[in-house]
Parts: structure tokens; C-alpha cells; sequence
């Protein structure tokens, strides 16, 4: 019975956690793209960004973070999370969650950076760094369902898809912006209606 209350609340945060992570990634590339705004908008957006991202990272995220480690050893402590310990899959698992930390830590950084003014990454860049958290999550994910009747070129295979179709989205998206631009600095074409 214990093993299920952690596992209920260790699912409680996972998703917030990840709800966290997708957001926080968003709001880094707003502020990247922030940062190339006329005054006064730079400034009042700038503040505004660095206010969310760190009491998202701070109050929701963190803690997310926190709930989900200390429930994922609390199960693996059981008897059930025992045996599980040894399995290949979880060995794999255990590796996709220590990069997800590391990620977390990482946007944290570059969170600290933009606020200081060092900000080192473009917002397109940014825009592809905040898909990483949607790869670890279908990978947990698969890893997590299939167990030990995991098949493993079936992982290498939709990890392969998902970052090919993350990379077509991320470039097909950054095609429309581009035109979206020019097209907004063209003259009218044709007479003017009055």
C-alpha cells in the first residue's frame, strides 16, 4: 500500500514538474526575444519575464522537482522498487531523470543569465532546448510502461522519429516566422482604399 501512495504522489510531480519545465522553457525564449525590444517594453517585459520565470522555478517547479525524487526513492526503497532497481530499464530511466535535473538546473542558469543581461542564447535557440523536456518525458514515459518487456529498437526508433518531427516543427516554424516578418515590412501593394 505504501508504494502506491508514492507512486500517486510521485505521478502528482511528475506532471507538475514537466508543466513547470515546458512553461519556464517558454518564458526563456520570451525573454530572449524581449531582450531585442525597443524601450520602454524592453524593460517593463524584461522585469516582467524575470519575475515569472524565477517564481515558477522557484514556487511550482523546484518543489515538483523535489516531490517526484523523493517519492521515486521512497518506491524504490520498497520491496516492489527493489526489484525493479537492477533492471535494465530502470538503470535507463534512472539516467533519462538525472538529465532531466541536469536540464532543470540548466534553464536555471540560463534564467540567471538573462536577468544579469548575459543572456548567451537566441530565442531560437532557446526554442530548441525547450523540447528536450518533451523527448526525456515520451522516453520516462515508454520506459516506465513497457518495464522489462521494453523493446529497445522500438525506444531507439520513436526517439530517432520524435526528434526528426521536434526538428522539422522547430525549422518549419522558424520558416513562417521569417516570412511572417518580411511580409510585415513590405510596402501595400496596389491603391490605397479611402
Amino acid at each position: 500500500m505504501l508504494y502506491l501512495w508514492l507512486k500517486a504522489f510521485h505521478i502528482v510531480g511528475v506532471v507538475t514538474w514537466f508543466a513547470g519545465l515546458f512553461y519556464h522553457g517558454r518564458l526563456l525564449v520570451y525573454h530572449a526575444e524581449a531582450l531585442s525590444s525597443p524601450e520602454p517594453d524592453r524593460r517593463i517585459l524584461v522585469a516582467q519575464y524575470g519575475v515569472m520565470e524565477s517564481r515558477l522555478l522557484r514556487l511550482i517547479m523546484t518543489p515538483a522537482m523535489g516531490l517526484t525524487l523523493l517519492t521515486a526513492a521512497g518506491m524504490l526503497l520498497t520491496s516492489t522498487g527493489r526489484s525493479h532497481l537492477t533492471q535494465p530499464w530502470m538503470l535507463a530511466k534512472l539516467v533519462l531523470v538525472g538529465l532531466l535535473v541536469a536540464l532543470h538546473f540548466w534553464l536555471r542558469r540560463i534564467m540567471l543569465d538573462l536577468a544579469s543581461g548575459r543572456g548567451r542564447w537566441s530565442a531560437e535557440r532557446l526554442r530548441v532546448l525547450n523540447e528536450a523536456p518533451t523527448v526525456l518525458l515520451v522516453l520516462i514515459t515508454i520506459l516506465a510502461v513497457f518495464k522489462a518487456a521494453l523493446p529497445w529498437r522500438g525506444l531507439g526508433l520513436t526517439a530517432g522519429l520524435l526528434v526528426a518531427a521536434l526538428w522539422a516543427g522547430i525549422r518549419g516554424y522558424a520558416r513562417h516566422r521569417h516570412r511572417h516578418r518580411q511580409g510585415a515590412h513590405r510596402p501595400p501593394s496596389g491603391p490605397e482604399e479611402t
